[in-house]
């Protein structure tokens, strides 16, 4: 039981550590988004372009552009829990997650997306969301088994990305993201080692 007790204890103390990283993560996002609106969202043009040669600069770029400063609020409400909670397995670890997950659903839009420019967080946000909920699977421990639950409680309604709701919306880089992180699980101990 201890044990049980010990492993919570020390999930909250990670949690509350990593909370200025998170916050700085969050704040250069909304850095390149005031310097995007100040140049009329030109940046944007950074973004997938699906099947295009010149949409591959977006794979790495996309993430971190946004259509508007209501498209970046509403990613960076979940943003917020689920950085910290990938952040518990170290820095190390996140720089890894995050990098499978962005190049991986990058690509996957680049590959099949339909023809529009493809921006935003939202891969991101299904990615780690993913990503926790198959860790509590593949993983169980307390730590993990009690990241997932959080996950399900309080971001369950993200399964919804998945269905297109608005023509702007892309539900591609929602799909992708969630795959990207299911992928993670098995890529990240291999790639980063």
């Amino acid at each position: 039981m201890d044990n049980y007790i010990d492993q919570l204890v020390y999930a909250f103390s990670a949690i509350k550590a990593n909370i200025p990283t998170t916050l700085m993560i969050i704040a250069v996002l909304w850095g390149i988004n005031i310097v995007n609106a100040l140049v009329g969202y030109r940046l944007n043009l950074l973004g997938v372009y699906p099947r295009h040669l010149f949409g591959l600069i977006g794979i790495p770029c996309f993430s971190f552009l946004h259509a508007g400063f209501n498209h970046l609020f509403f990613n960076t409400i979940p943003l917020l829990a689920l950085i910290t909670f990938v952040l518990i397995n170290g820095w190390h670890n996140f720089v890894c997650v995050s990098l499978i997950i962005m190049l991986l659903s990058g690509a996957a839009i680049w590959l099949f997306g339909r023809k529009a420019i493809h921006v935003g967080a939202s891969s991101m946000v299904m990615g780690y969301w993913g990503y926790l909920l198959v860790d509590a699977y593949q993983h169980p421990s307390v730590i993990t088994l009690f990241l997932g639950v959080v996950c399900v409680y309080y971001f369950g309604s993200l399964l919804f990305n998945f269905f297109p709701r608005e023509e702007r919306t892309s539900w591609e880089g929602h799909i992708f993201g969630f795959l990207a992180g299911l992928a993670a699980v098995f890529l990240a101990p291999y790639v980063c080692g």
